[in-house]
């Protein structure tokens, strides 16, 4: 999940397509719990690399998705042009992470590093591929910007410390 040009927004999910032909989109989210994204009845949506604050007139859980009417998005066109766009959060009206627990946005910047200290590079994002999530790390090379996939699963991410800004995986560098 990025947080690159907004801090004060968390991305929770991202438009995945119309769903219908009233005008409805179909949101994959990026929480733990599928409906955390429908207590909110105002999104942040970015598009074309801008934010637009959006009124959510209707939203309900749809099996491992979210299906929401927009105000203002009448036809599956409408709705069609919103395929793509991220959905945010503002984080003063998402409830404080629990110990052991944190936003995808809090993980954007942090050092990741193998069982051998060896630096792999800085998060750049969180993303889930439909199996699991995946760690976006992003690493200056000699020869340029080294990207590396590694999978957010517990066999594989084996500590998160938001007050040191490491996260440690069991990855290796030529992997």
């Amino acid at each position: 999940m990025s947080a690159d040009d907004a801090p004060d927004r968390v991305v929770m999910g991202r438009v995945s397509g119309p769903y219908g032909i009233q005008g409805w989109v179909k949101v994959e989210p990026w929480s733990e719990s599928v409906a955390t994204i429908t207590a909110h009845p105002v999104w942040w949506m970015r598009r074309g690399g801008q934010w637009s604050e959006v009124v959510v007139e209707k939203s309900l859980v749809h099996g491992k998705t979210v299906v929401a009417r927009l105000q203002g998005c009448a036809d599956r066109d409408q709705a069609f042009a919103w395929r793509g766009a991220e959905v945010a959060i503002e984080r003063d009206r998402l409830p404080t992470p629990g110990p052991g627990e944190f936003y995808w946005a809090d993980l954007a910047g942090l050092q990741v590093q193998n069982a051998s200290g060896e630096s792999l590079g800085q998060v750049a994002e969180v993303f889930s591929n439909g199996a699991h999530e995946v760690l976006r790390v992003l690493e200056a090379g000699a020869s340029g910007e080294v990207e590396r996939l590694i999978p957010f699963v517990a066999a594989i991410v084996t500590e998160v410390s938001l007050e040191a800004g490491i996260v440690r995986v069991q990855w290796e560098r030529d992997w």
